[in-house]
């Protein structure tokens, strides 16, 4: 490739994110205006996103209305466990694209009954670089990251840890039967990240899930305070 090609690449990529981010920054006001706390929870494929959405749902049934933006690139396969739980869902599937953007939530926003909803969820596609350079208009950007993916995830993806609100380790019930060292992943986090609560998680045994409501539960008044 030559150095005019680079060039004439930096214009288009430039405009494809301005415009996506007026786009995110519309999402949000509407959010807001309608007491929308919006989560965007981003990780690489098999870290426990699903798993633990499904037990947050149903620890959160019956006290506040929630809902779920489901992206992937092919299948409906976590979109329906996400309806088993009763709480509504719209699948986007992204093709070959690797990452939701603003336009895409704007659109199945319209498809969703959030008259009164309190918490929407979006899981985005299993990635750890494309979802982090795309505003969606969420409040918040939750990474996570299993004990099953090793300890350096942060210094090799850095990006998505610097903007997260929150880290979540999880799948924390199989640290026993692996050579990961918690105390290392979250040291490596923090040279990333100096701020973000570190939150340890396993959806199978419910260890740490008390924490991670209670966060949720602080984020979204605190949000309503600031409105």
């Amino acid at each position: 490739m030559t150095s005019k090609s680079k060039i004439k690449h930096i214009p288009v990529e430039m405009h494809i994110l301005s415009e996506n981010d007026q786009l995110a920054a519309e999402n949000r006001t509407w959010f807001a205006s309608q007491g929308i706390f919006v989560v965007n929870l981003i990780s690489s494929p098999g870290s426990g996103k699903t798993s633990l959405l499904v037990e947050t749902l149903k620890a959160l049934k019956g006290k506040l209305k929630c809902a779920v933006i489901e992206g992937d690139q092919q299948t409906d396969l976590d979109a329906r466990r996400i309806a088993e739980t009763g709480i509504p869902v719209r699948q986007i599937n992204t093709g070959q694209a690797c990452h939701l953007d603003a336009a895409m939530i704007k659109r199945a926003v319209n498809e969703l009954a959030v008259a009164g909803l309190d918490l929407l969820f979006i899981e985005n596609v299993g990635n750890l670089i494309c979802p982090a350079e795309f505003d969606l208009g969420e409040h918040v950007k939750v990474v996570l990251m299993s004990v099953t993916e090793g300890e350096e995830k942060p210094l090799k993806y850095p990006l998505i840890f610097h903007l997260a609100g929150a880290a979540v380790i999880t799948k924390t019930d199989l640290i026993p039967h692996l050579r990961f060292d918690i105390k290392v992943a979250e040291s490596n986090i923090r040279q990333v990240n100096a701020k973000a609560p570190i939150l340890h998680t396993s959806a199978y045994t419910q260890a740490g899930m008390q924490d991670w409501l209670g966060w949720l539960d602080s984020e979204r008044h605190r949000l309503s305070k600031s409105s």
